[in-house]
């Protein structure tokens, strides 16, 4: 049966997680990559806890720190997880039925938060060193490190939960593996990295679309095009453009561990003479003839550090993106803003608002390039939000200064 405890004293640190556990109290670092504090009420659950009680528990805000076989506490949050995804279709059945695709689109949001929150509970405590003191548990120390750093044996114990340990041994393998971008060539040498934390470039169709756009050319006088690429991620965009001929790239982003994916794929694909990675917010110093931005596509807040990628409050990447891009385009320049039309489709944006953002900002737009959407989900009629899919677009708009003076 699993022991329940008294709630941890409000003035505990949100940093620490507490527990009593063989009459003695304990404590140890709290992880936590959604930024969620330490939770107050904690369990300590085994083998014999059943997968009812854990998910009540659950449900109730209550923390499972689980003290049996590694691969049991795997069958447990399965389990919660079957139970969390049957009861969110008894909710929907119940509650009004969402009339609109803004609508379907909040419920889905709240549904996955829900799920999200409900199997965090479930919670593993690490050693210093990141090894798991289970039976039969993997090695994660290289995905931990991978993701956290090198371990500081100084630093003590710490708790995650293990849906989140799960994903960052997940993140591992991807970063191992690589992934492979036909635009970079089929060789193993080629493919892309991401790192823990950083948008994997699976979504192939705006890669394709930045490579085959037409190229501005460089100014008069210069024999090679300099470009930036805004919030690069990974850097497939302008590994992409430095594959293209592009002669002098500088790639930025403000998240470090953003940063080091870029330089590591910089580095694999022997692109440092032509792509220098750089920490800033937005636009390096300079000027060039294409800047290229792939902004979060929902202008929403994020919910988790994990969300960054899809989700910008209130499109500040994109208004930043905007405003600065005239100043820092050189005579003849071009910026190419890759957007999909899903916050059009779900009611966050209208396409009039995007190109009066254009015009205020003394921009023009010279061409658009859409791609259809290539990813499964696209042709998934179970995704809640499968008519928005459906009608997805990808553009790639190409962007020049307005030489005609805004009223």
């Amino acid at each position: 049966m699993p022991l329940t405890l008294p709630a941890t004293p409000p003035d505990s640190s949100p940093h620490l997680l507490h527990w009593q556990e063989a009459d003695q109290p304990r404590a140890a670092h709290w992880r936590s990559e959604r930024g969620t504090p330490a939770p107050q009420r904690v369990v300590l659950v085994d083998d014999t806890t059943a997968a009812d009680s854990a998910f009540k528990m659950a449900c109730e805000g209550t923390a499972l720190l689980w003290r049996g076989d590694f691969q049991n506490a795997r069958h447990l949050l399965q389990a919660m997880a079957r139970r969390t995804d049957h009861v969110a279709p008894r909710k929907r059945k119940q509650a009004p039925a969402p009339t609109t695709l803004h609508d379907a689109f909040n419920a889905h949001r709240q549904a996955q938060a829900r799920r999200a929150r409900i199997l965090g509970m479930l919670l593993i405590e690490l050693e210093a060193d990141y090894a798991v003191p289970l039976r039969r548990a993997p090695d994660f120390k290289a995905a931990c490190s991978a993701a956290w750093g090198v371990a500081e044996p100084s630093a003590g114990k710490s708790v995650v939960s293990l849906r989140e340990l799960l994903g960052m041994h997940s993140a591992h393998e991807w970063q191992r593996v690589g992934v492979e971008i036909p635009a970079l060539g089929a060789a193993p040498e080629n493919r892309i990295h991401p790192h823990y934390g950083v948008f994997s470039p699976v979504r192939g169709e705006y890669i394709q679309l930045v490579a085959t756009a037409h190229l501005p050319k460089p100014p008069k006088g210069q024999s090679q095009l300099s470009a930036f690429d805004i919030g690069t991620g990974t850097g497939v965009l302008a590994a992409v453009l430095a594959r293209r001929g592009v002669g002098r790239i500088v790639a930025t982003d403000t998240d470090p561990r953003a940063l080091a994916c870029a330089r590591a794929n910089v580095a694999q694909l022997g692109l440092e003479e032509q792509l220098s990675v750089v920490e800033a917010d937005l636009f390096p110093d300079g000027l060039a003839s294409l800047i290229v931005c792939n902004p979060p596509w929902l202008p929403l807040r994020p919910g988790s550090a994990l969300e960054r990628a899809v989700y910008d409050e209130d499109g500040r990447m994109l208004l930043g993106f905007l405003a600065g891009l005239r100043a820092h385009l050189a005579p003849k320049g071009e910026g190419w803003l890759i957007m999909s039309n899903l916050a059009e489709l779900l009611g966050l944006r209208t396409r009039d608002e995007l190109l009066a953002l254009f015009e205020r900002h003394g921009l023009r737009v010279v061409s658009r390039i859409d791609a259809k959407p290539l990813h499964p989900k696209a042709g998934d009629a179970s995704d809640p939000l499968h008519q928005a899919r459906a009608k997805e677009v990808t553009s790639l708009w190409r962007l020049a200064a307005n030489t005609v003076p805004n009223s």
